[in-house]
């Protein structure tokens, strides 16, 4: 069988409120919006720093603290205090499933308050091409 790595979920705009470089690693996020996106505790994320390029893996856990975002262990080299980041989560998918699964897109504002949810789909034709 056959599976792709898709997109499951992703948190754009997220602004970066704190760092702890001497914490054991991963990314906190606040739960309200991790639960939002979809994103599981210790789920493998991919972070993109739209401040600066820096792209890297890590795990997300869910923090009590509303509109955190913090960067951790090496993760917290990678971005500065304020830097805007998107956080990706994707899964890898039968070509049957793809169509039941159905990624959301949670924007942020500059708080780190949720403005806008999307749930993107993919269509039946555009998948018989593949």
């Amino acid at each position: 069988m056959i599976l792709r790595k898709i997109l499951i979920a992703k948190i754009q705009n997220a602004k970066v409120t704190s760092k702890n470089l001497h914490y054991i690693g991963s990314i906190s996020i606040d739960k309200k919006i991790m639960f939002r996106a979809g994103i599981i505790p210790w789920e493998e994320v991919l972070v993109a720093n739209i401040s600066n390029g820096e792209r890297f893996i890590t795990y997300a856990i869910p923090s009590d603290k509303t509109g955190e975002i913090c960067l951790n262990g090496a993760a917290a080299r990678k971005g500065e205090i304020g830097d805007k980041l998107i956080i990706f989560a994707f899964a890898y998918v039968s070509k049957e499933d793809i169509l039941k699964t159905h990624p959301r897109v949670i924007v942020l504002n500059e708080k780190n308050e949720i403005i806008k949810e999307i749930q993107l789909n993919i269509s039946q034709e555009f998948l018989k091409q593949f």
